[in-house]
């Protein structure tokens, strides 16, 4: 093993960190990267080294089974832990203390955290700073058992991801994480069923345990939730993470064109009916206009009609009086 156990009890280490992350000093920078790699890989750490004149060097170690993976100090000297030295290489740049751990192995899987040392008033103070988690996917073992491989749901759907340990193994807690996209924590959960949800699922997340079994389940997915999802169990007796090595492909498909095409026929369909009806009121109007012109032209003929024929009446009667006058 690479890892020097230095404290049985890391789990209960990793609690007090997860409960309590800004004890030690009010400057900690409590960010956490997330990095997923295969075996043989190179990662790098990179940790802030904030200018102070009581600053005495920075510490890069590992949380799960705790041991000083390197030291540098503000003279520029270092330690590098012997197990590593071949594979680890450190520069500075300005304020920035930069770690490369080179052909990366399983067991390098762990939860790394940069610590500061400074002097205050005569005593020696550390502050934590940004903490990465480094998943080393190995291309052959399995501890970890994950499914499914692959989702495609909708946006607002929700899906389901079991993690679980092989029967021959026992776990000190769970992690899910999202490795690829925008690494993050999603959850956490203790062997004593203690949880924390992270707040990119935050009010969105449920799980229940059972035995060596989680089930999770994510609801109203969005766009940017797409990712690789990765079960990472903490082993009891094991002095780094256990991975599985294909996690989970979530890729959510975007419902916005559908709603789109289906408002665009509601609108075609409201226009059809508008049409139609300005269509049945021009007609309606039309078959009126014609209907009041067919009367008016046919009461004046009445009329005319009527008086051309009293007209040549009184004619006649005219015509006869003076025919017997004469």
């Amino acid at each position: 093993m690479l890892w020097i156990s230095c404290f049985p009890t890391a789990s209960l280490f990793l609690l007090l960190f997860m409960c309590f992350p800004g004890q030690n000093g009010g400057e900690n920078d409590q960010s956490t990267d997330i990095i997923s790699v295969w075996e043989g890989d190179s990662i790098s750490i990179t940790c802030s080294m904030k200018g102070s004149e009581n600053e005495l060097g920075t510490y890069l170690t590992t949380i799960i089974q705790p041991v000083n993976v390197i030291y540098v100090s503000k003279e520029n000297t270092s330690y590098i832990l012997p197990a590593l030295a071949s594979r680890t290489k450190y520069s500075k740049d300005g304020r920035n203390l930069r770690v490369t751990l080179h052909n990366v192995q399983e067991s390098d899987s762990n939860i790394y955290l940069c610590t500061k040392f400074i002097k205050s008033k005569g005593h020696h103070k550390k502050l934590n700073g940004k903490t990465t988690i480094v998943v080393v996917k190995a291309k052959t073992s399995e501890v970890v058992e994950q499914s499914p491989l692959y989702v495609n749901p909708q946006q607002g759907q929700s899906i389901n991801i079991t993690c679980a340990l092989k029967s021959s193994h026992e776990d000190e807690g769970f992690y899910l994480l999202k490795t690829q996209m925008q690494p993050e924590r999603v959850l956490y959960v203790s062997s004593q069923n203690g949880s924390t949800i992270f707040p990119a699922f935050a009010n969105r997340l449920e799980f229940s345990k059972e035995e060596k079994k989680i089930l999770i389940t994510l609801h109203n997915l969005q766009k940017n939730d797409s990712d690789v999802y990765v079960c990472a169990g903490m082993l009891k007796s094991s002095t780094f993470l256990s991975v599985n090595r294909s996690g989970t492909m979530v890729l959510v498909k975007e419902v916005e064109q559908t709603h789109c095409s289906n408002n665009s026929w509601g609108i075609y369909g409201l226009i059809i009916v508008v049409a139609l009806l300005f269509f049945a009121l021009i007609c309606c109007t039309l078959y009126r206009v014609d209907m009041k012109k067919y009367f008016q032209k046919r009461k004046p003929n009445a009329v005319y009609e009527d008086m051309s024929y009293s007209s040549r009446r009184n004619t006649l009667i005219r015509a006869n009086a003076y025919v017997t006058d004469n």
